[in-house]
C-alpha cells in the first residue's frame, strides 16, 4: 500500500512538473502563422542593441482591440486620448509576458508591421487599437535625447507611464514624424509603450531615440 502512494505521489509531482514546463515553453508564433515570417522572428533570450538607425525593434505586442473607424479623419488629439489613454499602462501596469495576448517578436524591419502582425495572426484588418510594449536597460545617464516616432496612422507614446507625444491625425508612417521634447534617460531600465489606432488603412510604427543632432542614440540594450 505504501508503495502504492509514493507511485501516486510521484505522478503527482510529475505532472505538475510537465504542466510548468508546458506553461513557460512559449509558443513559436511565426511557426503557428507562416504569413508572420517575412516581417518578425521569434526573439532570443539575450538583451539586443537597437540597429544601426537606432530603431527599437523588439516589441511585445498585443492582440489587436476592435474600433471601428469609417474615415482617418476622427484621430484629433481629444479622440485619440480618449480612446489610446485609457490608463492601461500606468498605475499597477506590469510589463506583459509572453504568452495569452500579448506576443513577443523581433521586427525584421525597421517599421513594425503592425497590419501584417493583425492578418498574419487572424486577428483582425482594419479598425483597430494596437499595444506595444518594451523595455530598455541604460547603462549610464544619456542626456538631450528625444524619443522620434513614425506612425501609421494616429498613436500616443509613453515612458515609464509618462506621456512623452502623441501623433494625430490621418498619417502615413515617416520615419520621426514626431518628437518628444528632450529628456534624460536615466541609468536603469525604462518602459516604452505604445498605441496606435487604424481606420479603413494600413498600419505600422517607428520609434527610436535621437540626439540634439538628429543622430541615432544607440547605447543602450532592449531587454524585452
Amino acid at each position: 500500500m505504501r508503495h502504492i502512494v509514493k507511485i501516486m505521489v510521484l505522478l503527482a509531482c510529475l505532472t505538475l512538473a510537465f504542466s510548468a514546463d508546458a506553461r513557460k515553453k512559449k509558443v513559436d508564433l511565426i511557426e503557428k502563422y507562416p504569413a508572420l515570417a517575412p516581417y518578425f522572428s521569434m526573439p532570443s533570450e539575450e538583451a539586443v542593441q537597437p540597429d544601426e538607425l537606432g530603431f527599437i525593434r523588439r516589441w511585445t505586442l498585443m492582440e489587436p482591440i476592435e474600433k471601428p473607424n469609417p474615415t482617418n479623419t476622427v484621430f484629433v488629439d481629444s479622440y485619440i486620448r480618449e480612446n489610446l489613454d485609457t490608463g492601461w499602462n500606468k498605475g499597477d501596469f506590469k510589463v506583459p509576458q509572453d504568452g495569452g495576448v500579448w506576443h513577443q517578436l523581433d521586427s525584421k524591419l525597421f517599421n513594425v508591421k503592425l497590419y501584417r502582425y493583425a492578418v498574419g495572426t487572424e486577428t483582425g484588418r482594419y479598425g483597430l487599437i494596437f499595444r506595444a510594449v518594451t523595455v530598455i536597460d541604460v547603462p549610464e545617464d544619456i542626456e538631450d535625447v528625444r524619443l522620434a516616432v513614425g506612425s501609421n496612422s494616429a498613436s500616443m507614446w509613453w515612458i515609464d507611464g509618462e506621456e512623452a507625444l502623441i501623433l494625430s491625425g490621418d498619417r502615413r508612417m515617416v520615419m520621426d514624424d514626431g518628437a518628444s521634447r528632450r529628456i534624460t534617460l536615466k541609468k536603469g531600465r525604462h518602459v516604452i509603450t505604445g498605441a496606435v489606432i487604424n481606420g479603413p488603412g494600413m498600419s505600422d510604427f517607428c520609434v527610436r531615440f535621437i540626439d540634439e543632432q538628429g543622430n541615432p542614440v544607440v547605447g543602450y540594450q532592449i531587454i524585452k
